[in-house]
């Protein structure tokens, strides 16, 4: 009998060492790929994505960078995220430039795009410049190398943004004509120059000290918080040494301040990329629901996903990471995603489009106030927008109602669109953008533009919010469709009249009423007036003298219109 040999068997690498299948919007770069087989594949993205036709397309795109060292220029467009791989940002150095520009008086369009967890080195010749307005992060990054950090466009125009946390900036950073901005927990090497309205720091080191209103010696309105009081950075994507994706979460931290990451890994926990549903766009909200109710994260990958029914987060401790902007529409009339009262869930990096049947609400998080949350482990919504119309006929009562306790807001913009498709005063409704039922709720980087009635409105206790940014709508026809109960317009941040204790940094409020420039609006903030209610740095602007606000808040400050466009209050009250 002949001897039976052992067959002999070529095992593939580990499932988890594979690379995961993120489909077709995904670029996954190594470092031993020709320089130019990667900048022909950045090229080609930018081509579509970087023109303003772009803004409201459909085309969505991640750029993933591992471990390793490049040589490539990435102009990042519309609706397109470049990312590192490594577990610090020094892990992937780009020796060129990740950037934004921004055409003649086009910078103040600039939206929808993110850079996150890498080390920027320009070359010679070379700016880094993120000449952005809203929903347009920038995380986690280092840069160093050169003399200026630009956050406006090279000719001076309008610009409109921004958000920076988490990032080490050697450089110095020229603010200009960025008429607002919120950096978070950074580290600013060689100072910050310039500001128009309403610059903020928390937690940043090296940030200009307090400096508001501003006065005649220094003219740049600083809003400085030494400390930020909770925070919680951004879970991410990355590789490990054994080439294992995983997505790594941060810890929570309390009264910090600088960068998580400086000092070493940054403390926090990892998940392998196995126990994530990596959803595309060609699925259901019922098979992304059956994962999420298996126990599985979700990965939600560039597409847009038309949903006849909410996403459905059930579980504590889940998270939900877009990659590329990925965009979800309801379809008809359905609420887009609900987390139930569960804690510690953590969504980023997504956009909710309304759809062409009225949502009462897209994004729901939370059931009942006081149950299911928990201090320690709160619900993180970061790097989240919401959009009314502009890319499509859109309708939505609410954008996002936060019905539990303990939750973290970090960069979030909510916009009722003056442009695009579908926008008019019957077209585009939308009544709030946020609206606050849970105790114990902070914001950082809060943009809220254009609905139609309270702009925030906010019920639930210790509340808190470190920036804001707001202009009222564009377009009511009259001062009639734009008034109620006797009082002229509606407040951008309203604080019910029973809460007892809310405090509020770096606040702004804009009017533009171009279709009757006769329109008042007789408050920009309205709150209850009580020793645990604070309000501290607070601006009002008529953009170009076009409409009147009354008042500041409540009954203080003075009138913003043609005559005096800019108004500054230190406090209240």
């Amino acid at each position: 009998m002949a001897a039976i040999l052992p067959l002999l068997v070529v095992s593939p690498l580990p499932l988890s060492a594979q690379p995961p299948d993120f489909g077709p919007n995904v670029t996954v770069f190594d470092p031993s790929m020709p320089a130019a087989t990667i900048q022909n594949a950045v090229n080609a993205i930018s081509q579509t994505q970087v023109p303003t036709s772009a803004q409201f397309n459909t085309v969505r795109h991640a750029f993933l960078f591992e471990p390793g060292a490049y040589t490539v220029d990435v102009q990042v467009g519309y609706y397109t995220t470049v990312a590192g791989l490594g577990l610090s940002p020094d892990d992937v150095t780009i020796n060129g430039i990740v950037h934004s520009e921004g055409a003649s008086n086009s910078t103040l369009d600039n939206f929808w795009r993110s850079a996150e967890n890498m080390h920027i080195v320009p070359q010679s010749g070379q700016t880094e410049r993120w000449a952005v307005s809203q929903a347009s992060p920038f995380r986690r990054m280092h840069v160093s190398g050169s003399s200026l950090f630009w956050i406006m466009p090279q000719d001076g125009s309008f610009a409109s943004g921004g958000f920076i946390a988490d990032s080490w900036i050697e450089d110095e950073v020229l603010s200009g004509s960025q008429q607002q901005w919120i950096t978070r927990n950074s580290v600013l090497g060689n100072g910050w120059t310039n500001g128009v309205w309403n610059q903020v720091f928390s937690g940043v080191i090296g940030a200009p000290a307090q400096n508001f209103p501003p006065n005649s010696a220094n003219g740049n309105p600083y809003t400085t918080l030494t400390q930020s009081p909770v925070t919680q950075e951004k879970p991410f994507l990355y590789v490990d040494a054994k080439g294992n994706f995983n997505v790594f979460v941060p810890a929570l931290q309390t009264n910090s301040s600088g960068t998580s990451w400086q000092s070493g890994t940054a403390a926090g926990s990892s998940i392998p990329i196995a126990k994530f549903f990596i959803a595309k766009p060609t699925d259901s909200a019922t098979k992304i629901n059956l994962a999420l109710a298996l126990g599985k994260n979700l990965i939600l990958t560039p597409g847009i996903y038309q949903l006849n029914e909410p996403i459905v987060v059930s579980r504590p401790d889940t998270v939900v990471l877009g990659l590329g902007m990925p965009t979800l529409v309801p379809q008809r009339g359905n609420v887009s995603m609900v987390i139930l009262s569960v804690p510690g869930v953590k969504l980023s990096g997504v956009i909710f489009d309304a759809g062409p049947v009225n949502s009462p609400v897209l994004l729901e998080a939370g059931l009942i106030p006081g149950l299911g949350n928990n201090p320690n482990d709160p619900l993180l919504i970061q790097d989240v927008f919401f959009r009314i119309g502009g890319a499509t006929p859109g309708k939505a009562t609410i954008s996002l109602q936060i019905n539990t306790d303990d939750v973290i807001i970090d960069d979030l913009w909510a916009w009722r669109a003056d442009h695009g498709n579908g926008v008019g005063w019957t077209s585009n409704t939308a009544a709030n953008g946020v609206i606050v039922n849970g105790a114990n709720v902070i914001a950082y980087g809060l943009f809220v533009e254009h609905y139609q009635n309270y702009q925030v409105i906010w019920n639930g206790e210790h509340g808190e919010t470190i920036f804001f940014q707001n202009e009222m709508p564009y377009d009511p026809p009259n001062q009639a469709a734009y008034s109620h109960n006797g009082v002229n317009g509606f407040a951008s941040y309203k604080v019910a009249d029973g809460v007892k204790f809310h405090q509020a940094f770096g606040m702004g409020a804009y009017c533009n009423f171009d279709v009757d420039p006769s329109i008042v609006n007789d408050h920009a903030f309205e709150v209850p007036v009580t020793s645990g209610v604070q309000f501290k740095d607070l601006v009002t602007v008529s953009l170009g003298g076009v409409g009147t606000i009354e008042h500041v808040i409540n009954e203080t400050g003075n009138t913003a219109n043609a005559t005096t466009q800019v108004i500054d209050l230190a406090s209240f009250p």
